[in-house]
């Protein structure tokens, strides 16, 4: 595993796909920076932190074994890959938010973006994000926000978080390099957050509907369960769960 520590960046993700431009990158090529200028996040958020507090990295993996079709699948591995990781910390209560936000009593703990590499309609390469906070205890009017050090009250090592995120982050893409789908998809949705309860969504148009979580599709649509009975899916661009 190959780590590029930085100071200060705009993005991690950023300076990893041009470095991967540049250069032949072997795979756990991890660039980790102690502040984001311009950190991002799903749908053109932002990602803030507090300098030297949290994890900001990016992680360069080879998935040309992929299937376009499949690539939800990705998401899936390092969702599970940080959820796991943060409960050998002793983080309880911890659940994916769909598609990739991993909540710490409800809160949002940590916050993924993915960007694949695409060419003539396959995948070559993804770059994996991720923002972790760990020892910040302030989140200015970010009042869903936590740490890990605001759950325990312990102080914990960057590095150690890090590696831990990376061998189960390797324990999972192995599952997908052997096509255990199945699997992986199975293991996802026992976490997802408010699966199988009452929840409320919003549409694209900003109308409020009831349903239940039931899963996701193998391309990561979320399906949700309706009053009628009828189950359907919505995109990332569709359906906001609200509670």
């Amino acid at each position: 595993m190959r780590i590029i520590k930085l100071s200060a960046i705009d993005s991690t993700n950023s300076f990893l796909r041009q470095l991967s431009s540049t250069e032949a990158l072997t795979d756990y090529t991890v660039v980790v920076a102690d502040s984001q200028t311009n950190g991002r996040g799903q749908m053109g958020t932002t990602w803030s932190s507090h300098p030297s507090k949290n994890l900001m990295a990016s992680v360069f993996l080879d998935v040309s074994f992929l299937d376009t079709e499949n690539s939800f699948f990705i998401s899936m591995a390092t969702s599970l890959a940080i959820s796991n990781a943060v409960k050998t910390f002793q983080i309880k209560n911890i659940k994916i938010k769909w598609p990739n936000d991993i909540l710490a009593d409800q809160k949002k703990i940590s916050g993924i973006l993915i960007e694949n590499v695409i060419k003539n309609n396959q995948i070559q390469g993804t770059i994996i994000g991720f923002g972790l906070n760990i020892n910040q205890i302030v989140f200015d009017n970010l009042p869903n926000a936590t740490s890990m050090h605001m759950v325990t009250g312990k102080t914990y090592d960057l590095d150690e978080v890090l590696q831990s995120i990376i061998n189960y982050l390797k324990q999972y893409m192995n599952m997908l390099r052997n096509s255990k789908f199945h699997d992986l998809k199975t293991l996802y949705e026992s976490e997802l957050f408010r699966k199988n309860k009452p929840s409320t969504f919003e549409d694209a148009k900003g109308l409020r509907f009831s349903g239940y979580i039931k899963g996701v599709s193998n391309s990561g649509y979320l399906q949700i369960l309706l009053e009628d009975n009828i189950t359907k899916e919505f995109d990332l661009k569709e359906v906001k769960l609200l509670y």
